[in-house]
């Protein structure tokens, strides 16, 4: 019988879980350079570069290919001939291997999870627990297979019961452009079929795992049902011209998985769950000899790709920036931010709004007026950097605050990540502020444009505090300008017709 030591396991998850913190995998970054290579919209194209460089980058340098760097989700099988050693359980093992990985001196990063995930939610500080799902199968090896999921793109997941005679291309085809663009495409959509409710969407997560391989089936064509499903939904998402970061473009996912299971006669689950433009994974196996060796990439592999912000980019110095000035912004322009900038996310959010419904004065030292606000949740930084990567987060949810912070507060304008709803660019349109976004899954590159960083206030957040950022040439796109127009909108409706013969059922 093979013995597994339990600190074998424990470094090996530790190991991988650095390993796909910095490195993509290989498939999915080549995928996004043949789809870089293919794109005809300037905007996509200009979002896709800024991800094949920041990928380049975080492989040379080791950090984050993103600020968000998780919640940990690990499947396992394991052999009903193996026997562990160490006195710990599996899950045990599992979380020491995510706590000593999350806390690694040399690339630290960002701990994300809260606990409970009502009331309190306190940072657990050590990105710990991890989700685990466990089978026991026949052999005497252990099989991990592990990914560090975004809150973004997991946030986007949906799920339905259609009745039987309904098409499961249609649902996926109607519910991806309600999905907006916080789960950063161009990326995979896992779809799981069948089972139960729990079922299918575990179906869907674990699909998310395989390798990307959308060009051999094109180039071979399909020879089962379900592959024929997969060339369906990739062309008719595709058509959709929602694009990279919902900018408007050609490619908005690079991959469809399904994984199926029998079900109730009455029934039809289907769950669809996208992974995001940092979209990381690894699977390795123990037998007992000792922990997973994990051989780095080439970087020769990865795309021959370059970016420059372009001449027509226009600097702005947000110091001495006027109302005024953003007034002739225009939606799909791009700038270059220099400057200082105050971020604040979620638990920021909600403290500052307490505050003001209560009548109280805040943090001393605080003024959002005439300001930038960045949505941002950096990693720490390490090697005398001045944060560490610090990508945008999703805007919507932030959209509740907007009013309020636009009215109240007096801020200028916003940075984030995907669209805006339709109250937050009415108050926006309102109080003639705006609205830019960064790429999300280039978080190591802007963070090179972040030359200072403090923490104002609310510093037991973590995280969620409220920085200030003095930053130098920030690469940023107007999504929102004073009118209240959203390239958002005009974007993929652009390149919807552009693309053209597919229309979006329910429209």
């Amino acid at each position: 019988m093979r013995v597994i030591q339990a600190e074998h396991l424990i470094e090996s998850v530790a190991d991988a879980l650095q390993y796909i913190s910095y490195y993509h995998p290989l498939d999915y970054i080549q995928a996004l350079g043949a789809a870089y290579e293919r794109e005809e919209s300037p905007a996509a194209r200009d979002a896709i570069a800024q991800i094949l460089l920041n990928s380049r980058m975080s492989a040379e340098q080791h950090r984050p290919i993103c600020q968000d760097t998780g919640i940990v989700v690990v499947f396992l099988r394991v052999g009903m001939d193996l026997r562990f050693e160490g006195g710990m359980s599996i899950d045990d093992m599992i979380n020491e291997g995510v706590r000593r990985a999350y806390t690694h001196p040399d690339n630290v990063l960002r701990a994300s999870m809260v606990a409970p995930p009502v009331g309190a939610r306190k940072n657990t500080g050590d990105n710990t627990p991890a989700v685990i799902y466990t089978e026991l199968v026949p052999g005497d090896t252990l099989d991990v297979r592990l990914a560090a999921k975004g809150g973004g793109s997991e946030n986007k997941t949906k799920f339905a019961i259609l009745n039987p005679s309904e098409s499961v291309a249609d649902w996926v085809v109607e519910t991806v452009p309600k999905m907006g663009a916080g789960w950063c495409p161009p990326g995979i959509l896992g779809i799981g079929i069948g089972g139960t409710a729990e079922k299918s969407m575990l179906l869907a997560k674990e699909s998310l795992l395989a390798p990307v391989d959308m060009h051999e089936l094109r180039e071979r064509g399909p020879s089962t049902p379900t592959e024929e499903l997969r060339l369906e939904i990739f062309k008719r998402v595709n058509a959709l011209g929602i694009g990279a970061q919902g900018l408007g473009g050609l490619t908005t996912v690079l991959d469809i998985k399904i994984l199926e299971y029998p079900t109730h006669a009455a029934s039809l689950p289907v769950s669809l769950i996208p992974n995001c433009a940092a979209t990381r994974h690894l699977h390795f196996s123990l037998d007992g000899s000792g922990p997973a060796e994990l051989i780095p990439p080439r970087l020769e592999d990865w795309p021959q790709v370059s970016w420059e912000p372009g001449d027509d980019a226009l600097r702005i110095d947000l110091d001495t920036l006027k109302r005024e000035d953003t007034r002739h912004w225009k939606p799909g322009q791009r700038l270059l931010l220099s400057g200082r900038i105050l971020t604040g996310r979620d638990a920021a959010h909600k403290r500052l709004k307490s505050l003001l419904d209560k009548g109280e004065p805040l943090p001393e030292g605080i003024d959002f007026r005439d300001r930038f606000i960045y949505y941002v949740g950096p990693v720490d930084p390490v090697a005398g950097e001045a944060v560490g990567p610090a990508g945008p987060t999703t805007a919507t949810r932030m959209d509740k605050f907007t009013d309020q912070m636009l009215g109240e507060l007096g801020l200028m304008g916003m940075i984030g990540k995907a669209e805006r709803g339709p109250e937050a660019i009415e108050s926006i349109r309102k109080h003639q502020a705006v609205y830019l976004i960064a790429v999300g899954g280039a978080a190591y590159l802007v963070s090179k444009a972040i030359r200072k960083a403090r923490v104002l206030a609310f510093e037991d957040l973590g995280m969620e505090a409220i920085y200030e950022f003095e930053v130098v040439d920030m690469p940023v796109t107007v999504a929102v300008d004073s009118r209240g127009e959203s390239v958002h909108q005009t974007g993929p409706a652009t390149w919807r017709a552009h693309i053209g013969k597919i229309p979006v059922v329910g429209s």
